[in-house]
């Protein structure tokens, strides 16, 4: 669930990026058939597959490490490379079959990619562990990240009443 504010500033590098499932075997996967050297998670698992096939902190921090020391900023500054789109998760507990499928659902998720208006996307998934829908929304307006969110959150909560 990589932050849109991260595409639009690889973009405007020449760079292009790719989303995959979540987890570390989607993102190796879809490195090793792209020939990718560099995936990770917004969850902090950076994949740099010239050192090692798994998210691994340390090598991420040494590299990171490394620019700051070849450009000669500190590190405040080689973090701040560009400005992250608002973005709020949510997890909902479900307790039906498959909310996700419920038309009420499908037209909360439509309404809010609306209100977006093209500026920004919404995620759903089921949690591999435990009975929560997990809810992203990102945009470049908070109010209608926030707004996108409460009306799906809404209309799943509302099927367990």
């Amino acid at each position: 669930m990589s932050n849109m504010g991260l595409e639009r500033f690889l973009s405007g590098q020449g760079l292009s990026m790719a989303r995959t499932a979540v987890g570390d075997r989607y993102v190796l996967a879809h490195m090793r058939d792209g020939g990718f050297n560099l995936g990770g998670e917004q969850s902090g698992h950076i994949i740099m597959s010239d050192y090692a096939t798994t998210g691994d902190g340390l090598i991420a921090a040494l590299q990171v490490l490394a620019v700051a020391i070849r450009s000669a900023q500190p590190m405040s500054q080689v973090a701040r490379v560009f400005e992250p789109f608002p973005q709020v998760l949510r997890n909902v507990l479900y307790r039906s079959d498959d909310p996700l499928a419920e038309p009420s659902v499908l037209a909360a998720r439509t309404a809010g990619e609306a209100i977006l208006a093209g500026g920004g996307r919404v995620n759903l998934r089921y949690s591999g562990t435990e009975p929560l829908v997990r809810i992203m929304a990102e945009g470049e307006d908070a109010a209608a990240v926030t707004q996108a969110i409460d009306i799906i959150a809404d209309a799943i909560a509302v099927l367990d009443r």
